[in-house]
């Protein structure tokens, strides 16, 4: 058997100093997370984000640049992800339309809400991410190149 991590990616948007959440059932619990998501076969990382961002939010973005590549190994579960955080800008909300099996919510959460939540975010990568973010972390788009 040959071992693979779960590529992953999260998107991060950011509006007058708060952040677009899901609020979402995993493990049975009701965690926070960045909308976040596998990366589908067929499709490059950026379209990821962007389609894991509509899913689970209704929110349309446009991807500005990359805060941050994480690699993380659940205990819980013996499962290790590679994330790639995505930074965009909320472009527009579709009201009408139907967030992922699974997504309670979309929420907009300042960083002080997440950190006296911290026992309810999903995993480590959520408030690494932030923090990278609000640290200046930006790498381009180019990062990452489609060979076909």
């Amino acid at each position: 058997m040959i071992w693979k991590p779960h590529v992953t990616v999260a998107t991060i948007i950011e509006r007058d100093n708060q952040y677009l959440m899901v609020e979402e059932f995993s493990s049975g619990q009701r965690v926070i997370n960045q909308p976040a998501g596998h990366l589908e076969e067929g499709e490059s990382l950026a379209e990821a984000a962007i389609r894991e961002t509509l899913e689970e939010t209704a929110w349309h973005v446009e991807l500005e640049y990359i805060s941050g590549i994480y690699r993380w190994q659940n205990p819980e579960k013996n499962n290790t992800y590679l994330r790639v955080c995505f930074v965009a800008h909320a472009l527009s909300h579709d009201e009408q339309r139907e967030l992922d099996d699974g997504i309670l919510a979309a929420l907009w959460l300042d960083r002080d809400s997440l950190i006296t939540q911290a026992d309810r975010l999903r995993s480590p990568m959520v408030m690494l991410g932030i923090d990278d973010y609000l640290a200046g972390h930006q790498y381009p788009l180019s990062l990452f190149t489609d060979v076909s």
